[in-house]
């Protein structure tokens, strides 16, 4: 099917004068239109990425019925969205990269549905109603993208030897299943994916069910927390499954290509003193289950905090296994309202691996940060380009300031704070949060509010926002 198809693209070709007629009586039966398009894309509220996401409606829930076949790479699925109107809508967008749109219902009645791009335009039969919810489903199928980022990487679908790996940071599940694909908007999930017999399917949340007839093996995985859709994943290929728990009882799900399998064996034996260590120091555990994913060298290009089982590409070292599971309180439990905010994620999981270091005797994190200061040019030549709460654009949102800059904010807000009061920050912050949005002014003011007799000026003026090296005394 081409990218933009009719309107009206199911139903035969009728004249001009009865379509009219059918719409005036329409009008007439409604009571006229009331409502108004959801916006394509947050443009001004997300300026990285324009068209992700889409305005008038927020989505609860995502149930996603998925088959794929690796031998021909086809991809065939229904997507069920239980969504909120935040306005009169008379038509919304879905984001969705490539793959064919077979039909689409809201309220189990047809709808009309039209494409442009990785825009999904949907009218319903009738307006919707501002605070209505509201189920819209799409039937879809093809071969699913793998999309290229402003700054090379790769993500969306990845074929690998042995199945595939789907990856969303920042705008990649698109390829994959429609949605308002941007972090603003969480939803729980379910995803129903079926799979040649012999592989397995490995997804976020809990595995609920899984079945095997007539040579494919169904698997349900529910994800009953907010996830941002970047964060959603689905791994297929051969893994060695290990289910254990933390000594506190949280279920532990590990899924390893057995190529990786010996060389991941004593880092991912590491998840339970990772976790007890994180919520000592971050405070609970946001979700109801961790673990991880490793596929083999090569399937990915950089290891990903995939909610609840971080995805690594290869067996990972414990500083990545920290970072990454430090992710899952900071990006995954607390989400950035747009991608201007990534600071805040990486950030933290970099200052993680600051702190677990010191924690377990090795350098102290002020030494760590002389070192950055000093030397850090000698590593990350890039590391003063731009600050961490200005990335100078989308393909540099996973660049050094970001990461080591922006725990070098982190560090600077401690020595203003004191040792006390910023590890009650590190569990607070989190906590208060839980499972929401939040952004940069949300975070200085919630700082500023902590300790109101200190002036933390300087600290986000030439640190957070200053560009070049700012001066040592700072």
């Amino acid at each position: 099917m081409p990218r933009s198809v009719p309107l009206v693209h199911s139903a035969p070709l009728v004249p001009t004068a009865l379509l009219l007629a059918g719409v005036l009586a329409l009008t007439a039966c409604d009571g006229g239109v009331h409502g108004t398009p959801g916006g394509s894309g947050l443009r001004d509220r997300d300026p990285y990425f324009p068209k992700a996401g889409n305005g008038g409606y927020d989505v609860t829930h995502y149930d996603l019925a998925l088959a794929y076949d690796p031998d021909t790479s086809r991809l065939s699925g229904t997507a069920t969205l239980t969504a909120r109107a935040t306005q009169d809508l008379s038509a919304f967008n879905l984001d969705l990269d490539g793959l064919d749109v077979e039909k689409v219902t809201v309220g189990g009645d047809p709808a009309r549905w039209n494409r442009t791009g990785r825009e999904l335009t949907v009218r319903p039969h009738d307006d919707l109603d501002e605070g209505r919810a509201f189920r819209v489903t799409v039937t879809y199928s093809g071969t699913p993208k793998t999309v290229t980022d402003p700054d090379g990487s790769e993500e969306g679908w990845l074929p690998t030897d042995d199945g595939a790996v789907a990856l969303g940071e920042p705008t990649g599940s698109a390829a994959w299943f429609p949605g308002n694909h941007h972090p603003s908007d969480k939803a729980s999930y379910d995803l129903t994916v079926t799979v040649p017999e012999g592989l397995q399917a490995v997804s976020n949340g809990e595995l609920t069910a899984s079945r095997t007839s007539g040579a494919r093996t169904t698997s349900h995985w529910h994800t009953a927390e907010p996830m941002a859709s970047y964060l959603a994943t689905l791994a297929i290929g051969d893994y060695d499954i290990h289910r254990t728990t933390t000594p506190d009882g949280l279920p532990v799900y590990t899924a390893v290509d057995p190529a990786q399998a010996a060389a991941s064996r004593k880092v991912l034996a590491q998840i339970p003193a990772v976790i007890s260590w994180s919520e000592d120091t971050f405070g609970p555990y946001p979700f109801s289950s961790t673990g991880a994913i490793v596929d083999r060298q090569g399937d990915a290009e950089y290891a990903l905090e995939t909610q609840n089982r971080p995805y690594f590409p290869g067996a990972p070292d414990t500083e990545t296994l920290v970072h990454e599971l430090a992710h899952q309180w900071f990006g995954d439990s607390v989400t950035p309202k747009t991608w201007r905010d990534m600071w805040l994620n990486e950030g933290f999981a970099t200052y993680a691996e600051w702190l677990w270091a010191e924690d377990h005797g090795g350098d102290s994190a002020q030494k760590t940060f002389d070192e950055l200061y000093t030397h850090g040019e000698d590593v990350y030549v890039d590391l003063w380009s731009f600050p961490p709460g200005k990335p100078s654009g989308a393909a540099h949102l996973s660049d050094s300031p970001v990461y080591q800059r922006g725990a070098m904010v982190l560090h600077q807000v401690r020595r203003q704070l004191g040792d006390t009061a910023f590890r009650a920050l590190l569990r607070d912050w989190p906590t208060t949060h839980r499972h929401g949005n939040a952004d940069t002014e949300d975070f200085t003011s919630y700082v500023e509010d902590l300790a109101p007799d200190k002036d933390f000026g300087p600290i986000w003026e030439q640190w957070l926002y200053g560009d070049g090296k700012p001066e040592r005394s700072a």
